[in-house]
């Protein structure tokens, strides 16, 4: 059963919050993270990107780099940008976004769960990656961007959130992406007990986005217990930070493919090739966005298609290979187009769902790529069946929104 306990969050002060909580440095652009670091000495990007106050360029994941993060943090603790909660809580975390409204709890969650399956997972990790994070651990020693949970809907949890929503919240700020944020402490110790308890008859929550942060706190635990035979299974460093939504609370977007090239191939060569493994219908200029599974949508030479699966192509039986992602792989990308290996071949570019058809299309006609593909969104059942099954995904299959901004609630992992 599921092990997410409250504990005494790092946020920063009341005033003091829209100008802290930040995107992760990937979220903004060259100029955009000069601008923010210049004008906001409260971002948390100052923590993230420490170079920048002393203008003295570093290694990432350097040592050097990594004491000058912890420095900034602990200045920010001095200044009192950052408060800290004496009672352990939970955070009931909403956020409002292109008319959808996500709401969810931010907790701890155990690693003996990531060890034991009652975290489930769906991605493979990279053990370099890994690595980075757990020194980026090591040396911080806070948790500041929470691992994004879903788990089964829970009445009793469902009513205590339907009910602090009516309450004031702690704080309410919109950010510049036109994005809502709202967060409550909760610290009632009954409530905190219910909560807990609930969670404790959850026998399993799964992974939505995060699965690095999930495997490098699991290494840091795994470490410092190593180093201290007698632990308890208490300490802070045995638990890491999460937000934890119901499943009616998450949104699964697609996540779609661009092409560089056709394999040296003419429109009329490769659209003859698609026919032997899909029903192709032109759509002409019209956006089209499939509509169903095993539909796809495709952009080239200024036109749409809808592609249809055939069905000697489609194995509902197996759970990754009944995914959209894997037949546009194992059917087009890498028979037809010659694109084995998702990771590193650089002729392929991703584009998440939340930016539309509309991106697809501007990636083609203004950019470096030949053709693109709209896939249809990953279903809840099917995340769910793949991790269960002990599956993994192949590459950039989901795009999960919310995404919680960093340094919103921080987790001190050791006393």
């Amino acid at each position: 059963m599921a092990t997410i306990i409250p504990f005494k969050g790092i946020r920063p002060a009341k005033d003091k919050v829209h100008l802290v909580a930040s995107r992760s440095v990937d979220g903004y652009n060259k100029t955009e993270l000069h601008d923010k670091l210049h004008g906001n000495p409260y971002t948390f990007l100052h923590v993230i990107s420490p170079d920048y106050k002393d203008g003295k360029t570093s290694k990432p994941g350097s040592p050097e780099r990594l004491k000058k993060a912890k420095k900034q943090y602990l200045d920010f603790l001095k200044e009192e940008v950052f408060v800290n909660d004496e009672a352990p809580s939970y955070y009931i975390y909403q956020q409002f976004k292109d008319g959808n409204v996500y709401t969810g709890i931010i907790g701890c969650s155990s690693i003996d769960d990531y060890f034991d399956g009652v975290i489930k997972i769906h991605e493979q990790t990279l053990t370099e990656r890994e690595q980075k994070l757990m020194e980026y651990l090591e040396v911080c020693d806070f948790n500041a961007e929470p691992v994004l949970f879903s788990y089964p809907n829970d009445e009793v949890i469902d009513e205590i959130t339907a009910t602090t929503l009516k309450t004031e919240p702690t704080y309410d700020f919109t950010t510049t992406d036109r994005v809502r944020h709202k967060l409550w402490v909760v610290n009632k110790p009954e409530t905190v007990k219910t909560i807990q308890s609930r969670f404790e008859k959850i026998p399993a929550i799964y992974i939505a986005d995060g699965h690095h942060r999930s495997a490098s706190s699991a290494l840091l635990g795994t470490s410092r217990r190593k180093n201290n035979p007698g632990y308890t299974g208490k300490e802070p460093y045995n638990y890491y930070l999460g937000v934890f939504f119901p499943e009616t609370q998450l949104k699964i977007y697609d996540f779609n493919r661009v092409v560089k090239d056709l394999n040296g191939m003419n429109s009329d060569a490769f659209l003859k090739k698609l026919a032997e493994k899909f029903i192709l219908k032109l759509k002409g200029e019209e956006e089209y966005k499939p509509c169903k599974k095993h539909n796809f949508s495709m952009y080239l030479d200024g036109n749409w298609y809808s592609l249809d699966a055939k069905k000697e192509i489609i194995h509902n039986d197996e759970p990754v290979g009944s995914l959209d992602a894997t037949i546009l792989t194992d059917h087009i990308l890498s028979p037809i187009l010659n694109i084995h290996d998702l990771k590193t071949d650089k002729r392929i570019g991703f584009v998440s769902g939340i930016k539309g058809m509309k991106e697809l299309k501007n990636q083609v006609d203004k950019w470096n790529f030949t053709v693109a593909f709209g896939l249809y969104p990953v279903e809840m059942e099917q995340l769910k069946h793949i991790a269960d099954t002990n599956s993994i995904m192949p590459p950039k299959t989901t795009w999960v929104e919310p995404k919680m901004r960093s340094g919103l609630v921080i987790y001190k992992q050791s006393e």
